[in-house]
């Protein structure tokens, strides 16, 4: 083997020990943080792929750095197979228990998790904290049959479309911010108050509650069947069903100072399993 050769081979083995033992770290540390304060990998399939990973890095490792006989590498290599196996068949398991819900945001900054009890048909919903570490924050309001469908309305705006166990069409909003300075409250529905138009579409939000109008057809939901998500988007009920979504896209901004019009867009999003696109919505006029 050339001398340049067998360095970069070294150089390759060393980064990869670094990587298992930086795995390993981690796991460690995982292990810990979860026993003393219920923080749990944002997917629980991540647990057993770090394993994987960690056990295949300290492989390569071994036989980059050492020079081993064969006999050793494939004694070496079963016992990783052997271990990688036992890793996938406890994913499975894992899987068979708990269904896993994750989706990324379009900007790569967030990450929706729902995790869903089968047994129980209990769906967690958890908060993100540094990327793939997360606490259960709420439950659902009503278990769930069949698929989850997310849907993300803006970079911090995610909605969750699911068929409830009593036949309802249900959507839960997972809300990562705000649109103010960081430590400001919209109340969505009175920040809206006016007229709100697109081609097809109208939202009026006024003291009677937001009214929505498709193809001329117009509803009202009054403000007991409003139901706010964070700082972002508001769940518009009929007959305990989610009818709509209204989020407030990341351009909105309300001028307090001046008690002038909104700038910005919302977005108006149907409550449907089946494949459908929010509407842009911007301010017309106030009532």
């Amino acid at each position: 083997m050339k001398q340049s050769s067998y360095k970069l081979t070294k150089i390759i083995g060393c980064i990869l020990f670094f990587l298992a033992m930086g795995s390993f770290g981690l796991q460690m540390g995982y292990l810990f943080i979860h026993a003393r304060f219920q923080i749990e990998y944002i997917d629980n399939r991540l647990f057993y792929i770090i394993n994987i990973f960690c056990v295949i890095c300290l492989l390569l490792a071994v036989l980059a750095l050492i020079r081993l006989t064969k006999h050793f590498k494939l004694i070496g290599s079963g016992i990783v197979v052997v271990f990688i196996t036992v890793q996938v068949v406890m994913l499975i398991a894992s899987n068979q228990e708990i269904r896993n819900i994750t989706s990324i945001s379009p900007d790569l900054k967030h990450v929706l998790s729902i995790k869903e009890k089968l047994a129980t048909g209990d769906a967690i919903y958890y908060r993100s904290y540094y990327g793939i570490l997360a606490r259960p924050k709420e439950k659902l309001p009503l278990n769930a049959i069949g698929e989850f469908k997310v849907k993300w309305l803006a970079n911090d705006v995610a909605a969750v479309t699911y068929k409830a166990v009593d036949n309802t069409i249900q959507q839960y909003i997972g809300t990562y911010g705000d649109r103010g300075s960081g430590g400001s409250y919209y109340n969505v529905g009175p920040e809206i108050q006016g007229i709100w138009q697109s081609n097809n579409m109208e939202v009026l939000s006024d003291t009677e509650g937001i009214t929505v109008t498709e193809n001329a057809i117009s509803e009202l939901f009054e403000w007991e069947n409003i139901h706010q998500f964070g700082t972002l988007a508001v769940v518009l009920k009929k007959n305990n069903e989610a009818v709509w979504t209204i989020s407030l896209n990341e351009n909105f901004e309300i001028d307090s100072a001046n008690a002038g019009p909104p700038v910005g867009s919302i977005s108006l999003y149907k409550a449907t399993l089946e494949n459908n696109q929010p509407n842009t919505l911007h301010y017309k006029d106030s009532k």
